[in-house]
């Protein structure tokens, strides 16, 4: 079983995500279509992961309309999608949401909350009712017309949504590794965040238990 993963930046790379899917007998083929790479044909494919990246969704570019295409033809044929950070905003602009700058900027470790919806999702009802996790957006989603919303976070209302039974939208970076948090620190210049001891061990484990949920779909 095989999935591509649509990347928009080389150091936005699908971290954790990768090895649980391997784990599960399932490869992934990454897809760099802003760097002019050819597109594989995506109904082969199981399913369909859209990472981050620094531009927004309403930037006018081509391999970003392309993206919204396969979102949109993935929803009409059921195809499995799941899209972290850009890769949300993505799904919920080709799906009839709006994307908008969030009202702050959201950086750092700070908890997302499961929603009344997110508490009955197949997914989601795995997870604590608050958890910690990494956030790097300026932008956010409204939710798309037929959409569960999942979690939200005290500075961004819509962090997690669920459209039909396969399709879901994270706005935070489960994925996150100590590997990719000093490559993010010394390209972006983050500060260097004071975290606890476990906390990339807890963040691997709600990853686990979202790519898991998602994997049963495929």
């Amino acid at each position: 079983m095989r999935v591509l993963a649509f990347r928009h930046a080389e150091a936005e790379d699908l971290g954790s995500i990768r090895p649980i899917l391997e784990s599960r007998g399932v490869s992934v083929e990454c897809v760099d279509l802003y760097a002019g790479a050819p597109l594989p044909d995506p109904a082969a494919a199981a399913g369909l992961i859209f990472m981050g990246g620094a531009m927004c969704a309403n930037d006018d570019l081509d391999f970003l309309r392309q993206e919204l295409d396969l979102i949109r033809s993935a929803a009409l044929g059921g195809q499995p999608v799941l899209g972290v950070c850009l890769g949300a905003q993505l799904i919920a602009k080709a799906i009839g949401g709006r994307v908008l700058r969030n009202a702050v900027q959201e950086i750092g470790w700070l908890p997302v909350h499961v929603s009344e919806g997110g508490a009955s999702d197949p997914i989601f009802r795995r997870l604590e009712p608050s958890t910690e996790v990494f956030h790097f957006h300026n932008d956010t989603f409204d939710l798309p017309p037929g959409a569960t919303h999942l979690a939200s976070s005290d500075a961004c209302p819509n962090q997690a949504f669920r459209y039909g039974e396969s399709i879901y939208g994270l706005q935070f970076h489960p994925e996150m590794t100590p590997g990719m948090m000093t490559e993010w620190t010394a390209v972006l210049d983050l500060p260097n965040y004071p975290i606890a001891p476990d906390t990339f061990l807890r963040l691997a484990g709600t990853c686990e238990t979202l790519v898991d949920g998602w994997t049963r779909l495929l």
